[in-house]
C-alpha cells in the first residue's frame, strides 16, 4: 500500500565497487528528476580507498551489514519501482531480486566484450536460467557489449547504451582551466593513472618509455598515480605519487601533456572519458573498449596493438615530437569527443526506461 501513496518513483541499485563518476550521475539523476534513490554496495576497496561525497537525498547502505536474508528483506521493504544490478558477479545480488522481473524493470549491467570464449557460450547457455530469467533489460557501454546481450538473450529494444559515463561537467572545467595555462606552456609529461598490475599495461609502458627516452633526445617525464602488486619503476624521468583522490587530479591534469592508457584488457575504462573530457591527448590501447567513442586516430592521440612495445613507444615518439600548438589541437579534439555521453544522457536512459514501464 505503502508504495500506491508515494509520489516518486523508488530505485534501487545494486552495486560492487563505488566509483566518483557513478556517484556523479547520481547527483545529476536526482537534480533532473523527481526520484528516491537508494545504493546498497559493497565495502571501499584496501587498494583504493576513495573518499566520496554522497549526494544527501541518496541513501547509501554497506552490503556487509545487510547479511544473510536481511538483504532480499531490505529489499522488500524498500519496495522499489527499478533495481538495477552490477552485473552477475555477486551471487547474493542474484539470488535478492529474483522474482522482480515481472513487476518492475529489473536491470543488469555488462561491461564485457563478445569474445566467443569457452566461459562465454556456457554463459550464454546458461543465461535463461539465471540471467534473462532474472533480468528484464541489459545496460551496456557499448558496441561490442551490446553483441554479447544479444547473445544472452536480451532482446534490442531491452538493450540499453551509455552505461558509463564520466563526471564530465567536473572534468570539462578543469579542462577548460588547464588548456588556458598550456597555450602558454605545455608541459611535457605523460600521465598514468591506474592500478599496478600486469593487466594494466604499466610495465609496457615503463619499457616503452625508457627506450624512447634513450632513442631520441627530449624533455618528456612520466608521472604516474596508482598503487599495486608490481613495485615502481626507478628511474629519472619516472615519477611515482601513489594513490590519489579523484578531487586532487586537477593539479596533475594541469601539469602533464598526454595521457596514457596501456592496458592489456579494460572492458571500458571510464577515465578514457574523464581524460579526454578534461582536453588531454590520449596514447591507448587497442583493448579499451571506449576507445571506439572517444578516441580518433591521429586527431586526438594514438591507438596501438595492445601488448605491443614497440608500437607504444613509436606513439609515445611521435607525442614528443608533436608541437605544442599541435598538442593543444589534440585537446580541444578529445574535449569534443567527450560530448558524445553525459551525465544527462545517463539519467536519459535510465529515465526512459522508467517511463516505459510506467505506461504500461
Amino acid at each position: 500500500m505503502k508504495k500506491f501513496l508515494r509520489q516518486k518513483p523508488r530505485l534501487l541499485f545494486l552495486y560492487s565497487e563505488l566509483a566518483s563518476y557513478f556517484i556523479a550521475c547520481l547527483d545529476h539523476l536526482i537534480r533532473q528528476n523527481e526520484v528516491d534513490v537508494h545504493v546498497i554496495h559493497w565495502s571501499v576497496n584496501k587498494e583504493a580507498p576513495f573518499i566520496f561525497k554522497f549526494p544527501e537525498p541518496v541513501l547509501f547502505y554497506e552490503k556487509n551489514t545487510l547479511p544473510g536474508s536481511c538483504l532480499k528483506e531490505k529489499i522488500y521493504s524498500l519496495e522499489p519501482d527499478f533495481i538495477y544490478c552490477s552485473g552477475w558477479m555477486d551471487k547474493d545480488y542474484l539470488k535478492a531480486v529474483k522474482g522482480y522481473k515481472k513487476k518492475i524493470p529489473v536491470v543488469i549491467g555488462l561491461d564485457t566484450w563478445w569474445e566467443a570464449k569457452p566461459a562465454q557460450f556456457l554463459a550464454c547457455i546458461a543465461s535463461p536460467f539465471f540471467i534473462t530469467s532474472l533480468f528484464s533489460h541489459c545496460w551496456v557501454p557499448g558496441k561490442k557489449q551490446k553483441q554479447y546481450a544479444l547473445k544472452l538473450g536480451f532482446n534490442d529494444e531491452n538493450i540499453m547504451l551509455n552505461y558509463y559515463c564520466a563526471d564530465t561537467d567536473n572534468f570539462f572545467q578543469i579542462g577548460e582551466d588547464s588548456l588556458c595555462r598550456k597555450k602558454k606552456k605545455y608541459p611535457h609529461r605523460f600521465l598514468y593513472v591506474g592500478r599496478y598490475y600486469d593487466f594494466k599495461g604499466i610495465t609496457d609502458l615503463w619499457e616503452a618509455f625508457i627506450g624512447m627516452k634513450k632513442d631520441t633526445d627530449n624533455d618528456w617525464e612520466l608521472w604516474c598515480l596508482g598503487t599495486g602488486s608490481i613495485p615502481p619503476m626507478e628511474h629519472p624521468f619516472i615519477r611515482h605519487f601513489g594513490f590519489i583522490q579523484p578531487s586532487d587530479m586537477a593539479s596533475f591534469i594541469n601539469d602533464t601533456g598526454v595521457a596514457v592508457m596501456p592496458s592489456r584488457f579494460e572492458p571500458w575504462g571510464v577515465a578514457l572519458h574523464e581524460f579526454t573530457a578534461a582536453g588531454l591527448p590520449v596514447i591507448c590501447s587497442s583493448r579499451v573498449g571506449a576507445a571506439e567513442i572517444f578516441m580518433d586516430e591521429s586527431r586526438n592521440g594514438y591507438i596501438y596493438p595492445a601488448g605491443n612495445i614497440p608500437k607504444l613507444k613509436e606513439a609515445l615518439t611521435k607525442c614528443t615530437l608533436s608541437s605544442d600548438d599541435e598538442l593543444i589541437k589534440m585537446g580541444i579534439a578529445s574535449r569534443e569527443l567527450a560530448k558524445k555521453i553525459t551525465p544527462e544522457l545517463w539519467s536519459q536512459t535510465l529515465m526512459n526506461v522508467l517511463g516505459k514501464n510506467n505506461n504500461k
